[in-house]
């Protein structure tokens, strides 16, 4: 099947242990045996590799099929919070600055990247957070200020700002800092025009922050604009979130063909790195054939987890929140816990990128 103007191609696809590409299928992480023991110092963690005789549901990952409902959601929670720390995702050895974008918008570009980020804190990461989008969804998502006055990622593109001056610890999460958008930031792409160098601001901002952080997520606008551009001169890595839907695949194409140009011209170690499915309705035959055709084209680059659409993901922004912190026992902060997960040991495996 074609979906969107892809085609099958000749890359190695990840396959199921059991139960094809639906909901029903467990996936293979290679995790190595030394992660593996890092990550479970008491209970199985959601996503780490089981036996080959073992069934884990994309819908309940983990857990004892013997325990009641509540006490594996209880389970999945204080593997999720992590609230004695001893839990440590995976580090990669140099940092890994990730452009999440899709011109397309709600497909989860934001949600994606306010959720990874969480995750990746609560488990040992220092993680960074860049919302360069106008609207600062990213921003209302980790509960930073960004109402207008507020120091943000606009005055370190057109003022050189240092970032360090404008990024804000995010509160109740550790080793997590955000630089805020605000509404400034949606006259910046007409006041980039006539700058010096005007691909690379993001770019050089970052590299001048003091700190080292294990991970930069960029949290770009649904657009090819310059700000998106930005964002793909200052990465290393291109995290594509993909709706489970047709629209969604639409402009693809014109997206990958934007990153090319860039790999091209501007910015030669970018790297489509990681594709991840979104709100994966396992009711629809949709569903299943857009997941299908994406993994046939695009192969070992999209994460075997998928995020399921589930109303505590949706809810959670309301509240300041990551689905994380939120409701860490539901399918959509487990969900994204695994594509965590999934990053972080694909990083360690690949010596940096997925």
């Amino acid at each position: 099947m074609s979906v969107g103007g892809l085609h099958a191609g000749d890359q190695n696809v990840p396959q199921p242990r059991a139960g094809g590409y639906g909901p029903s299928a467990s996936y293979d992480y290679g995790v190595p045996p030394s992660v593996s023991a890092a990550l479970t110092p008491g209970a199985p963690l959601p996503g780490v590799p089981v036996r080959p005789d073992e069934h884990v549901s994309r819908e309940t990952p983990g857990g004892d099929e013997d325990d009641p409902p509540l006490a594996m959601e209880a389970l999945r929670a204080v593997q999720i919070l992590n609230p004695s720390g001893e839990i440590i995702m995976p580090r990669p050895d140099h940092p890994r600055v990730i452009c999440v974008a899709n011109q397309k918008g709600g497909v989860g570009k934001t949600t994606t990247t306010v959720n990874l980020a969480v995750a990746l804190a609560l488990h040992g990461n220092r993680v960074l957070v860049v919302d360069l989008d106008p609207q600062g969804n990213a921003s209302t998502g980790l509960n930073v200020p960004h109402h207008a006055g507020v120091p943000d990622v606009y005055d370190c593109l057109i003022d050189n700002v240092p970032l360090a001056e404008v990024a804000q610890a995010v509160e109740g999460i550790p080793n997590l800092f955000c630089v805020p958008a605000t509404i400034d930031l949606a006259g910046a792409e007409i006041e980039l025009v006539s700058v010096v160098a005007r691909e690379s601001r993001l770019a050089r901002a970052i590299a001048g922050h003091p700190e080292k952080f294990d991970y930069v997520f960029i949290d770009c606008p649904p657009s090819l604009g310059l700000l998106t551009v930005n964002a793909l001169c200052a990465a290393q890595e291109v995290l594509i979130p993909i709706q489970c839907e047709y629209y969604a695949l639409e402009g693809l194409n014109q997206l990958i063909n934007n990153i090319n140009l860039v790999r091209q011209h501007l910015n030669p170690t970018l790297d489509v790195s990681t594709i991840l499915l979104t709100m994966y309705d396992r009711r629809t035959r949709l569903a299943d054939a857009v997941e299908q055709d994406v993994r046939n084209h695009f192969g070992t680059k999209v994460l075997n987890a998928v995020i399921p659409r589930n109303v505590r993901v949706s809810e959670a922004p309301s509240y300041g929140q990551s689905v994380m912190t939120y409701d860490p026992g539901s399918r959509g902060a487990t969900s994204y816990f695994e594509a965590a997960l999934e990053i972080a040991v694909r990083g360690v495996n690949t010596g940096g990128t997925a």
